[in-house]
């Protein structure tokens, strides 16, 4: 049967909740939604520096349990239904030092963050997608999961790994019952966030801020595309894997990372 798809307003009538959607890359997919046609909601700790009505905020700390118990709750309550889930919560804050400056709540905390949290969210909102056969599951991982950084985020890197491998056997269960499920691992993303830290690493060393981005991508052992991606060009991928265009997509990993990781 021949779709006829409207890319202006493909996901017109569509629930979307984005993680972390308050800054970053999580903003850029939950305005690339928004901008499509569906109703969003964002979740993250701290509200948005600059509100915006048109996307729905909850404020929530997604690592513990019964914020995601509550935060279901609201969701459901005020919307009844979820269509397209984005697990893009994540981060890591271990300090550097290697193996041996990480401490068992370093540990607890990054998989609490970064791997268990998409887990519960899913727990709390797929039943509801297999009632309808029918949603979208996005697990934001890491190239790390494929290409571990030791110094200071190997419990993220850990982490990733495990998002990843989750999200594919999740994908063969749920699938075939109408439920797509797939993986985005981005490099790195100049985020807000990244701006700073090349300024904090250019006055630190005493070198330009070209020169900070530069020694980034060498750690990375290279970004042959020659720098980092844009939250908006991560958000542009996203809109299209949660959109009708991409109905027989589901399983996959999709790395988007300037050509970073250096195996097929």
């Amino acid at each position: 049967m021949e779709q006829k798809l409207d890319y202006q307003n493909e996901l017109s009538g569509k629930i979307a909740l984005v993680t972390g959607g308050t800054k970053g890359a999580g903003k850029a997919i939950a305005e690339r939604l928004k901008n499509a046609g569906a109703k969003v909601i964002i979740i993250a700790r701290n509200a948005p520096e600059i509100p915006d009505e048109d996307l729905y905020f909850i404020s929530a700390d997604l690592s513990k349990a019964e914020d995601v118990k509550n935060t279901a709750r609201e969701v459901f309550e005020k919307f009844g239904k979820i269509d397209i889930l984005v697990n893009n919560l994540g981060g890591s804050e271990t300090p550097g030092g290697g193996f041996a400056a990480l401490s068992n709540t370093d540990w607890e905390e990054t998989i609490q963050t970064n791997l268990l949290a998409p887990v519960r969210l899913d727990k709390a909102f797929l039943p509801q997608m297999l009632e309808n056969k029918s949603g979208v599951i996005i697990h934001i991982a890491s190239i790390q999961g494929k290409l571990p950084l030791h110094d200071s985020t190997l419990p993220y890197a850990a982490a990733k790994a495990g998002l990843i491998n989750y999200s594919k056997g999740l994908s063969k269960e749920v699938s075939p019952k109408g439920v797509r499920v797939l993986t985005v691992s981005p490099g790195w993303i100049m985020t807000e966030a990244s701006k700073r830290m090349m300024e904090r690493i250019s006055e630190s060393n005493k070198i330009s801020v070209k020169e900070a981005e530069k020694s980034v991508m060498d750690a990375l052992g290279g970004i042959p595309f020659g720098r980092a991606a844009m939250p908006e060009e991560v958000a542009e991928l996203i809109g299209f894997l949660v959109s009708p265009r991409a109905s027989y997509l589901t399983g996959t990993e999709y790395v988007i990372d300037g050509g970073t990781i250096p195996t097929v």
